[in-house]
């Protein structure tokens, strides 16, 4: 964000440093959880169904299709079911909030019989 000429010298002047100490000490003074994901995580390329990494997009492409399992996302959204697997607060089973696929092989060794 700071190359961009035009958003660089308010950006670097905010300090970001600065606001993620204030957000720590809030957090832990009221019991609350603050992690930290990598910022270069691919958050709004990632699909937020099956994992597939559907590569950059423009600014512009507010919606995308996955060439994966055809899902539609909204950007922001899909980035910020995302950011909650990768911050590892994400409550679905397979930790991406689709359809969770189990083999016949697996699903028959949980099955139980009533012989």
């Amino acid at each position: 964000m700071v190359k961009n000429r035009k958003l660089s010298r308010a950006i670097s002047d905010l300090g970001w440093r600065q606001f993620r100490i204030l957000l720590e000490g809030k957090a832990e003074k009221y019991g609350r959880d603050f992690r930290v994901i990598s910022r270069w995580e691919p958050t709004s390329q990632i699909c937020s169904c099956c994992g597939f990494k559907g590569g950059k997009l423009d600014l512009s492409i507010r919606e995308w299709e996955c060439l994966n399992c055809g899902s539609k996302h909204d950007r922001d959204e899909n980035a910020a079911i995302n950011i909650l697997v990768a911050g590892g607060q994400s409550e679905t089973k397979n930790g991406r909030g689709g359809k969770h696929k189990t083999t016949a092989k697996v699903a028959a060794a949980k099955e139980t019989s009533i012989h």
